[in-house]
């Protein structure tokens, strides 16, 4: 991964506390794992960043690097990485994913 990408990654990180790179955008996701993770965010009022991987090719092989995860879409949550798709839909059904958001005071709807 060059340095360009690599920072640009960071930045998308560090500037926001809720980071989901995915395929399309928040209103229009382009499949069917980063609408599933995107509408989790949406029930529970999550104020996040959609990052669309699509529109780059560099930083959508980037981020598998960058996190070592093979997978898009990706949810970070204050700097960390938390998962893929079905992670965080098994974190939602068993209430982690709001512990976290506790953890990291990040208002959502409860």
């Amino acid at each position: 991964m060059d340095d360009q990408t690599k920072s640009l990654i960071q930045n998308h990180i560090d500037n926001n506390e809720v980071c989901l790179f995915m395929k399309g955008t928040p209103d229009a996701p382009q499949c069917g794992f980063s609408m599933a993770v995107t509408n989790i965010l949406k029930i529970l009022e999550v104020n996040f960043k959609g990052v669309n991987v699509l529109e780059d090719q560099k930083l959508r092989e980037g981020i598998k690097v960058f996190s070592d995860w093979p997978t898009i879409p990706q949810l970070y949550i204050k700097k960390e990485f938390v998962g893929g798709c079905d992670i965080i839909k098994e974190m939602y059904e068993n209430g982690e994913i709001k512990k976290i958001f506790d953890d990291n005071q990040i208002t959502y709807k409860k």
